[in-house]
């Protein structure tokens, strides 16, 4: 049986038996909400970031993703942690959006933080390659390779 994680006039998360999350949006905005949330966890996964959930069923029809299970909700991080982890999603062309501690999960088998709750997010550079550097950690001298 699953079990209710959320249940908000935005979105109804539950997590099934086998771990798997499931997000219906509902609300204002719920097809956009739906379709960016799906676009920038697509893009994610094109880039191998490894601290967010994988998409594993997207239904436009009924507003519902499914994704892998990142852990348990953060009940206290201190706030420069919680500026550092989102600062990460960066490199990947991401800027989160709603960049707060309730979206932001820690699994113990990973040891690891999670991002969660992208339905606000911004594409930084959709076109990016992977291993491309956001544009401000980009060395002064443009001489120099931002690689090494």
């Amino acid at each position: 049986m699953p079990h209710e994680v959320k249940d908000t006039l935005r979105a109804l998360v539950r997590i099934s038996y086998d771990g798997r999350v499931t997000k219906t949006f509902r609300g204002p905005q719920a097809a956009e909400r739906f379709a960016n949330e799906t676009r920038v966890l697509r893009h994610l996964a094109e880039r191998a970031c490894p601290f967010v959930p994988r998409l594993l069923e997207s239904d436009p029809e009924a507003l519902r993703i499914v994704t892998t299970n990142c852990g348990r909700r953060v009940e206290h991080l201190d706030d420069e942690r919680v500026r550092e982890i989102f600062a990460e999603l960066r490199a990947y062309g991401v800027r989160h959006d709603d960049a707060e501690a309730r979206n932001i999960t820690y699994d113990p088998r990973a040891g690891q933080f999670c991002v969660i709750d992208f339905e606000f997010a911004t594409l930084l550079s959709p076109d990016a390659p992977s291993d491309a550097v956001p544009p401000d950690l980009l060395p002064v001298n443009t001489h120099e390779h931002p690689l090494g």
